[in-house]
């Protein structure tokens, strides 16, 4: 048990120096990922694409969605290829807000490949991959 204890106070404390590091935005923290992926990648982005790529439900996207709206941050526009759906749009706005803080957004992150080297750093994200893996197939079939 004392494994399990160590176990995850490590994993943690891990996320909250993580998340921490990311204070001071106008938006929540889920909400900047959401804009990082809606500037950052091409093609079409709908509130159905933004859930299956954070692995969120729709409902979720949907909130994070009006959120981004309400705040200026998005655009819906409809879709060119389904009548019925609608592409998100980042807004001017939204791409400053992205290239202010990108560089800092993933900080961390740079700041541990760094350290730990490209192979430690490797095997971190695999086994990371490997454990959100298991953790979404447990809760999809919990």
């Amino acid at each position: 048990m004392d494994k399990m204890i160590k176990s995850s106070e490590q994993i943690s404390l891990f996320c909250r120096l993580n998340i921490n590091t990311k204070r001071g935005l106008p938006i929540r923290s889920s909400e900047m990922g959401m804009l990082i992926y809606l500037v950052k990648t091409d093609g079409e982005k709908t509130p159905n694409a933004v859930a299956k790529f954070f692995k969120v439900t729709k409902s979720m996207a949907t909130n994070m969605t009006t959120s981004l709206l309400n705040n200026g941050y998005i655009e819906k526009k409809q879709s060119e290829t389904d009548k019925r759906s609608f592409c998100l749009i980042p807004t001017n706005k939204a791409v400053r807000l992205v290239d202010d803080t990108y560089e800092e957004y993933f900080k961390m992150m740079s700041v541990l490949e760094t350290k730990m080297g490209e192979k430690d750093f490797d095997k971190l994200i695999s086994l990371l991959e490997t454990a959100n893996q298991i953790l979404l197939e447990e809760k999809n079939n919990g």
